[in-house]
This record gives C-alpha cells, structure tokens and sequence, in this order.
C-alpha cells in the first residue's frame, strides 16, 4: 500500500460486501449511539435477521453493561473470519469517495488511513492529527478487548481538515461521472442515503497535492496567524475521538512486537472538510440518571455566588433562551431535577465554554455519588424526554461554532469532552468498509 510520511496518510486496501448483499441490512450506525435507547438496537436486530451485517461485526455500547461481553467478543471475531473465509467481503485498493445524504444534507467525505505514528492524543499534543477533545483514558480498555485479536477494523471515525478553499475532497465531488460507483443505497431506520465511488490514481495524487499544500508550514501559519515554528494541525478529531485513541494505545502496545510496517500502524478514517456545508456541529446533551443527592443544592454549594436559575414555561422557551444566551455569564437548560424546566446561569465561569464548565461540575458530582451514571444523548427532545423521567434530570446545551474548532485547538489544546457532534444521533457514520489490521 502507498504510505504518504509527510501528511501521515496510507493509501489503503479495503473490503467491501460482495455484490448482491442487502446493503441496507450491512450497515448499522456508530456502535456509541442510541446508548440509552435499546429500543433503537432491538429494530435493527429484527431488520437484520439473519443476513450478513456489520451488526454482527461490532459491539453496540447499548450492551456494555450486560452479561456475555465476552462470549459478544468472541462472536464477532468469529464472525469476522467467516466473512472473509465465505468471500462475503471482497479487497479493493484505493481511496473511496463518500456521499452521505441525510435531512436534505449531503456530506462529502473520503476515506483512507491515518498513520497512528503522526498521531497523540495526550494533553498538549502538537502532532499532526490530534484529538479535539479530552480522551478518558479508562474508557480505553473495553474498546481495546474488542479490537485486540480482531482481524479487521470496521470504522465510524470522521476527521476533518480546515480546507476553506475546497481543495481535497470537493474536486472528487464535481467528478463522479469519472469514478466507478462502488456503492449507492439507502441506509436503514431513516438515516438517509450512501453513495461511494472508488478514487482513481490521477484524482489520488490529487488528493495527495492538496493535503500536502494544506500540510505546508507558510500557508498553516498564514491561516492561522501563528509563528511558523508552531507544528502543523492537518487532522483534527470529529468524530469516534476514543476509537482512534484505542488504535494508537493497541499499536503501542504490540510495535515492539511486530515492527514498524504492520497493517495495525495505521486506521480507517473518514476525512470530511470542516467547511462542508452538509456538515453541521451539533451540541450534545447531558442527562443524569437516579439522582441520590438534591442537584439544586450541590450546583448552589459548587458555584455559590455565581449560581442562578429561573424557571421557564416549556421547552421551547428553555431552548430560546439557551440559544439566544449572550454575555459573560453561561446559560444551560436544565429539565427535571425535581423542577419541570429551566435556565441555570453561571457568573465567572472556569471554563470558555458551558460545557466545560458543566462537565467539571457533573465529574464531581458523579464522583461522589451524586447520580447513578451520566449518558450524552442528540437532540432536544431526547433530552427533554430522558431528563423528565422520575429522578433524573436533563442539561441542554448551546452549540459551537464549526468554524472555530482548528483555531480553539491549536491555541488552546483539546476542548472538554463530548462538545461537540457532527449532526444528530442518526446522521452518525455507518458501517461499511472494512479494513484487514491482523
């Protein structure tokens, strides 16, 4: 396979479903999503049945906290080698340009390997692809059982780059009557559309000429105004942040083992432009659930001073005020809690954004067993509809700006966790290609 060192990419090989499989039964969403939805998981069990799926090939998180994750983890490895023994998969080299349509939206995205040497996700990395937000160390171990032994790699990881000029990935979408259709279906439970088409060597280099001009030194620190020592930021997370960090922490792990030109030094990604107008940065919600303690009076111990809250008529006017907030004090919607809806505002907050200033918040209380676990959810009306149930309570958050990621994590690291989401719960990347990582 072509390894491109200077802007840590591979051209890859991938697996695709022979032809003939239902595609619509192959793909499912990110295994991360629908956590506190099983009723989401049981329908795409039925609509799956008994066909070949990349829902036999991945471990939904829905099921982390039930028996037989083992016996889970066995299944899909064996699974894995059956479709590659029965020929259900087939290779093919090269690039993949993605089209993914979904609520009126198309995205645009392509797909190939990120070397996880040109990669760090520690606090205060300078590499080439970095996290944008903080990664939970603990959170590395299951995802690690799953991958460690697997035979392939099946990704929802979307990374993107800062291309206002559209010079990589939008070339290849003024050209698809030149590139050879791969794939084209419809994408179960109401989540759109996937088209891809298998990139061709003259549109690769390309490909490989535009990321490398965007890799340049002068023209990073032009775009950013920052001194031409700072390390250039080609990848930034967007999505699947822990996936990649178990990656990195397996290939760690076994380097010493294998050497420096195993199939496991590398990952499959999705590169989207983070000026893709398809492309739209969603807040992510917190919701708290069996409350232990009294919430109003440890936000009012923890803030003091700076605490305020005002109840409001419904969700909407919750919403409303969230959205509208500006000014130097942070607002948060808050629904349930032991009142039905509301606005905190805090005065003098720690952290630039509300969700940083909340998430310290939630790790404290959590921690001290304020509540019997946290889940982040899309959307205001899950949030509305989990928060409202007895016990818990739901924290809507404002959105961020798209086009201020790079800048933010160049200048000051990773953002808090869970930001930040591209698009809503069923806009999420679906599973469909595989690559061989053993």
């Amino acid at each position: 396979m072509k390894i491109i060192n200077d802007i840590g990419i591979q051209i890859p090989q991938v697996y695709l479903p022979k032809k003939g499989t239902d595609l619509t039964k192959w793909a499912v969403i990110a295994c991360d999503q629908f956590t506190s939805q099983p009723e989401y998981w049981n329908e795409v069990e039925k609509i799956v049945g008994d066909a070949p799926s990349t829902l036999n090939l991945t471990f939904p998180e829905v099921y982390l906290e039930q028996a037989g994750k083992a016996e889970r983890i066995s299944n899909i490895q064996t699974s894995m080698r059956n479709y590659m023994e029965e020929g259900i998969l087939e290779p093919r080299d090269g690039l993949i340009y993605v089209e993914r349509t979904v609520a009126g939206k198309t995205r645009k995205g392509i797909v190939l390997c990120l070397d996880l040497e040109a990669y760090d996700y520690n606090k205060g990395s300078s590499s080439l692809i970095r996290a944008t937000e903080g990664t939970i160390v603990d959170r590395l171990p299951p995802r690690m059982k799953i991958r460690e032994g697997a035979l392939l790699e099946l990704p929802h990881i979307l990374v993107l780059i800062d291309d206002p000029n559209r010079t990589v990935i939008e070339p290849l979408s003024a050209a698809t009557s030149e590139l050879e259709k791969v794939y084209d279906f419809d994408l179960m439970l109401e989540s759109g559309h996937l088209a891809g088409y298998a990139v061709n060597e003259d549109f690769e280099n390309q490909v490989i000429e535009a990321l490398s001009g965007l890799a340049s030194p002068d023209t990073f620190a032009a775009k950013y105004g920052i001194d031409q020592n700072q390390p250039v930021l080609l990848f930034a997370m967007g999505d699947g942040n822990h996936s990649l960090a178990t990656a990195k922490a397996i290939w760690e792990k076994m380097k010493p083992q294998v050497g420096m030109d195993h199939p496991a030094r590398y990952a499959l990604v999705e590169i989207e432009n983070v000026h893709d107008e398809g492309l739209a940065f969603e807040p992510i919600h917190r919701v708290l659930f069996d409350l232990k303690k009294d919430l109003f009076a440890e936000l009012a111990k923890t803030f003091g001073a700076n605490f305020s809250y005002k109840p409001v008529a419904s969700a909407e006017e919750m919403v409303q005020a969230v959205d509208s907030a500006s000014g130097a004090n942070q607002a948060i919607g808050l629904v349930g809690g032991g009142k039905p809806f509301g606005v905190i505002e805090i005065a003098n907050p720690s952290s630039n954004l509300p969700v940083g200033t909340l998430q310290a918040f939630l790790d404290a209380f959590l921690k001290e067993g304020g509540a019997e676990k946290v889940d982040y959810v899309h959307g205001e009306d899950v949030t509305v509809k989990l928060g409202s149930q007895p016990n818990n309570a739901g924290f809507y958050l404002p959105g961020m700006d798209k086009s201020d990621l790079f800048k933010t994590v160049i200048l000051d690291g990773a953002l808090p966790r869970k930001t930040f989401s591209m698009g809503e719960a069923h806009e999420k990347r679906f599973y469909m290609e595989a690559r061989k990582i053993s």
